[in-house]
């Protein structure tokens, strides 16, 4: 799949005209499609309508609902797994207020209950303190100290016993020197402290550790409805099931690899140390 972003943007509308094509061309009603692809009507006509965007499973059910052949089925489920990709460019969120980034992420930890995070080069702001976060943001233009603010208030989450947060982070990202050493420590053993949470577990993958799948990307994963994979100029979110369970089992890859723990907690005090001396 090819990840143009404007691509993205249109593949939505395209799937919906495509879908609507493919029915009135096989002669049937919305009526007579639901009977037999076992969906809705009114879902259907959402899906026609652009109202609503279908997963990979509703298409496929639909397309073999109208007989269509196997290329056809290929072409049609390509373009709605890019339908269920979207690209969210880094500076349209700093143009509509980074804080407003905030109240997204919010929002989407509320409403998950597992939560999992692949940390191959800094620490997330749910695990930082005031410090690391303000530095963190130095690059971010707008008033700073409303989004630190709402980071900080976003860790409210971790206590939040309901829930599931699994960290894991590289010895990179633990020690990438964002502040200078005696804040890294604290920040480090910030790090340690929260591994006594009942609803968080940190693992760490110190270097040396032997892992055949290299950390290319942060990566968010949100139950099993939503990735997030973070770069330099934005976001990609997928929301297709298939890339959803790929970037899960990438994830149980590198977490087979961590420590956790007392060994975590060890490591962590050893490299807290490291930045005190």
């Amino acid at each position: 799949m090819t990840l143009d972003p404007d691509q993205l943007g249109r593949s939505k509308s395209d799937l919906a005209e495509t879908l609507r094509r493919l029915r009135l061309e096989a002669g049937l009603t919305g009526d007579r499609l639901s009977v037999r692809c076992g969906i809705s009507q009114s879902k259907i006509s959402k899906i026609e309508t652009g109202k609503l965007t279908p997963t990979l499973v509703d298409v496929e059910r639909i397309l073999r609902a109208l007989g269509a052949p196997a290329a056809l089925v290929r072409e049609v489920s390509s373009l709605a797994r890019t339908a269920n990709t979207e690209w969210q460019d880094k500076r349209a969120s700093w143009r509509r207020g980074i804080e407003k980034r905030q109240a997204e992420l919010a929002s989407l930890e509320s409403d998950a209950t597992e939560l999992r995070y692949f940390l191959p080069a800094m620490i997330t702001g749910l695990l930082a303190t005031p410090e690391y976060i303000r530095a963190s943001l130095s690059h971010s233009p707008g008033d700073r100290t409303i989004v630190v603010g709402r980071k900080l208030e976003r860790q409210a989450a971790l206590y939040d016993e309901s829930k599931s947060f699994t960290f894991l982070l590289t010895e990179q990202a633990v020690k990438w020197a964002l502040l200078p050493p005696q804040a890294m420590a604290v920040q480090i053993d910030r790090l340690a402290s929260l591994t006594h949470l009942p609803s968080v577990r940190i693992g760490v993958i110190p270097y040396g550790t032997l892992i055949t799948r290299g950390p290319m990307n942060t990566f968010t994963v949100y139950d099993d409805r939503l990735a997030t994979v973070e770069s330099f100029t934005g976001r990609l979110a997928f929301r297709d099931h298939r890339d959803i369970q790929r970037y899960r089992e990438i994830f149980s890859i590198f977490e087979e690899s961590a420590l956790f723990g007392d060994e975590a907690r060890g490591l962590l005090g050893e490299w807290a140390m490291m930045y005190r001396e």
